[in-house]
């Protein structure tokens, strides 16, 4: 049974010690106001991250699905299995698909994130998350929650501006965010070297090759995207650190929570578009 003591406790968010949830500055590392939302929340707490991973799916099967709503073409079938239940291009670009014409010519910015959560058909995203799936739980013990928060945007958001620099017009799809997850497990299994580190290098290295050949043979991938995800990944990685080398801190949660409410109020400002749109017309 847990005594009011353990009750009234908790882990610091920056140096993990157990500290009384009544301190206003932690004793063992100085840090102000520990248990402040926005210091110790579900997004920057240290954790086995299901819950991080399970908000970013239904983030994006809610976007999946209200791209099928708004224009019920997208759910007609089309003869393939990979056009099944496929959201429309007029509907995906009204959701924000990204690219160099809503970039460069619409200065449509916040699309460098919402093109993040669309998807194209249904076999488009249940890959994308199975991946995320896969490989979240790998990143989040090795650099922490918030350094994986942080690395999936970032990578999303750079892969998509590269591809755009490339003049890839339009695309859409959470896999430049994805291989930033492998860029970063690909340096990580590099820097860290040893039976693990070159296991996770040589693992995800099969993976990184498998999506480049399937880029090449199947039209309309963009791969661009992927390479500027995985390089991005590589480079957050990097900067960020990895857990062994250095431990999650103050401001690589702060970075988290930058990209945390970013990403909230670019979808929100997604979805209240397509509500004015179907309410008045446009």
């Amino acid at each position: 049974m847990t005594s009011p003591q353990q009750r009234n406790s908790f882990l610091c968010p920056d140096c993990q010690r157990l500290i009384s949830r009544n301190t206003t500055t932690c004793p063992y590392c100085g840090l102000n106001n520990p248990g402040s939302f926005w210091k110790d929340n579900i997004f920057t707490r240290n954790n086995d991250g299901a819950g991080i991973l399970k908000i970013i799916l239904i983030a994006n099967v809610v976007m999946f699905v209200l791209s099928l709503l708004i224009d019920p073409r997208g759910l007609v079938f089309r003869g393939s299995p990979f056009n099944f239940l496929s959201p429309t291009s007029p509907a995906l670009q009204a959701l924000g698909s990204t690219g160099s014409v809503p970039l460069f010519y619409n200065k449509a910015w916040w699309t460098l994130i919402t093109a993040n959560y669309l998807h194209g058909s249904l076999m488009h995203i249940v890959f994308n998350m199975i991946a995320l799936h896969q490989l979240g739980p790998l990143l989040i013990k090795e650099y922490g929650t918030s350094r994986f928060i942080s690395i999936y945007t970032l990578s999303g958001i750079g892969g998509f501006l590269i591809s755009a620099l490339f003049g890839v017009a339009f695309t859409i799809g959470a896999s430049a965010a994805v291989c930033g997850l492998i860029g970063a497990a690909l340096y990580y299994g590099k820097s860290r070297g040893g039976a693990y580190g070159n296991a996770v290098y040589s693992q995800l290295s099969g993976w990184a090759i498998g999506i480049f050949i399937f880029g090449f043979m199947v039209p309309g991938i963009n791969n661009w995207g992927h390479g500027g995800g995985m390089a991005v990944g590589a480079l957050c990685g990097l900067l960020l650190g990895y857990q062994e080398r250095k431990k999650e801190n103050m401001s690589h949660k702060f970075i988290s929570m930058a990209c945390i409410i970013c990403t909230g109020l670019v979808l929100l400002y997604s979805t209240l578009r397509i509500a004015v749109y179907l309410l008045f017309g446009g």
